[in-house]
């Protein structure tokens, strides 16, 4: 484990040599317009680079070159076995440039240091081996036929993916994408957000490294008007994959109609209720989850339990506990090993966090904790962790996702008021249970509408299990064989022997 002190850090950020063009077959490039953007630390508000701005014609040069790679078999057909080896080697260049890739990951996007060092990088280094490691153990089928016939049933790579991922985890998004996406032999296209687009521009040179073939992943930096969209709308592009807000989930939705009906897979927003039971088991232990499930990663989370559901009889004794964990949770220069908040992504995203803080207020919550915006000095773009006690859940911000630090509390008196409130929201992404009561955990869990449940903790699982939404979260499943689905085409050969 790294010793390397705030210093030390600092100073290999002044030391640092940071990427900011595109990738296409193989090669970093400037956009075809020589158009860039500015690169903004939220630290501390300093430039980190310029940024190339790819529009379509950029869009246009990496369908290309992604397409003319796929059909000529380098990646596509090679034996999966020998994918495996280039994805493993892949993930393994990730540990070795562990530092570095962390480092981006702070600058550019605001979470704490010890954050990217031991949660992103590990975490999207494990996706890609992980897959990896599944695509040689992932068997076809022979249908049952009569004896004179032979039907097989397998999976072909899609062809050219589009991967459009969002700012927040920016690395490990990414390689939950890119795991299936390659293992699988596609071509890819990934599109980093704007707002933290630097760790995904330096993993594309690492794939190539890793042995897999230049054009295989393409990388672009730029604006979801245009290159995204460019993207979406690509009569050339087979599958698009987003994670992302719902508003541009479903505008993805109606490109893929306008364009050539391409297979779209969303994870979009969340409005996570964390429900704690009266016969909650700990519920010291399920405070501090609360406080965690919130400001962890400054509340940028789709899955943030951003509704805290407290059985009645119970919140004047829980409630206290939840403030006092939060205590722990204090904005800090990222670059502080010591720091657990770190900056917002940007002076936009602190500004939205803001007005809703203010519109908490103004329809009549109360507010128990932060609340303000804080370490102004520094520059950087920060936000007090926030409690609001007496929300209705059909307050603002009760019903739509913040993507900050701010939490709505609301009380219940029953299993059945508790699966109710969970449930009336647009998301169903994910959700959490706290009591001692097995069956009540069983029965409240089949009742929530949510793609993940957890039980007397707070964003359980790993990559063996399947992450996504119902209802206005998405569709498709990242991580676990199940996000093979969205990569894969099933055919289906029937033979007359």
């Amino acid at each position: 484990m790294t010793t390397l002190t705030r210093a030390d850090w600092e100073q290999r950020a002044r030391e640092l040599k940071i990427e900011g063009r595109a990738y296409i077959n193989g090669e970093y490039t400037a956009a075809v317009s020589n158009e860039t953007f500015e690169c903004i630390s939220p630290v501390d508000g300093r430039l980190l680079t310029s940024v190339a701005s790819c529009d379509a014609a950029d869009a246009q040069r990496a369908v290309e070159s992604a397409r003319a790679t796929f059909n000529s078999g380098v990646w596509s057909r090679l034996a999966p076995a020998k994918r495996k080896s280039a994805m493993i080697r892949f993930a393994a260049l990730l540990k070795v440039n562990a530092e570095e890739l962390a480092l981006l990951e702070t600058l550019d996007m605001g979470k704490p240091i010890s954050d990217s060092l031991h949660i992103d990088v590990p975490g999207a280094a494990q996706a890609l081996s992980w897959s990896g490691e599944a695509i040689d153990k992932i068997y076809d089928e022979v249908a049952a036929t009569p004896h004179d016939q032979l039907g097989l049933v397998t999976r072909e790579p899609v062809g050219v993916v589009a991967a459009i991922v969002p700012w927040n985890f920016p690395l490990m998004m990414a390689c939950w994408k890119l795991g299936p996406a390659l293992s699988t032999g596609n071509s890819v296209i990934l599109k980093p957000s704007e707002k933290s687009p630097l760790t995904a521009i330096r993993i594309a040179a690492l794939a190539v490294e890793a042995g897999i073939p230049a054009g295989v992943l393409n990388v672009l930096p730029g604006y979801g008007h245009t290159v995204g969209k460019a993207l979406a709308l690509h009569q050339d592009v087979d599958t698009l994959v987003f994670t992302g807000s719902t508003k541009i989930a479903k505008q993805l939705l109606i490109y893929s109609g306008e364009s050539n009906m391409k297979r779209v897979w969303l994870e979009a927003g969340g409005k996570s209720p964390n429900i704690v039971f009266a016969d909650a088991p700990d519920l010291q232990a399920a405070a501090e989850s609360a406080a965690s499930a919130i400001a962890f990663n400054q509340g940028e989370v789709c899955t943030a339990g951003s509704r805290l559901l407290v059985e009645r009889s119970i919140k004047d004794r829980f409630l206290p506990l939840v403030i006092e964990a939060l205590k722990a949770w204090k904005p800090g220069n990222p670059l502080d090993p010591d720091t657990n908040v770190g900056a917002l992504v940007d002076t936009q995203q602190m500004n939205t966090v803001l007005s809703y803080i203010e519109s908490g207020h103004a329809d009549g919550a109360k507010l128990v904790a932060g609340g303000k915006r804080t370490l102004q000095e520094t520059g950087g773009t920060y936000v007090e962790p926030t409690i609001f006690d007496g929300v209705s859940n059909a307050m603002k911000i009760a019903q739509e996702e913040i993507f900050g630090p701010v939490l709505s509390v609301i009380a219940f008196d029953s299993v059945e008021e508790a699966i109710s409130i969970a449930n009336d929201t647009p998301y169903g992404l994910a959700a959490a249970v706290w009591t001692a009561n097995i069956s009540k955990a069983h029965l409240t869990a089949k009742a929530l509408r949510a793609g993940s449940v957890w039980v007397n903790q707070y964003d359980g699982g790993d990559m063996t299990a399947p992450f996504g939404g119902f209802k206005q979260s998405g569709n498709g499943r990242d991580k676990s064989l199940h996000a093979f689905d969205k990569y894969t085409e099933l055919k289906a050969t029937w033979i007359k022997l």
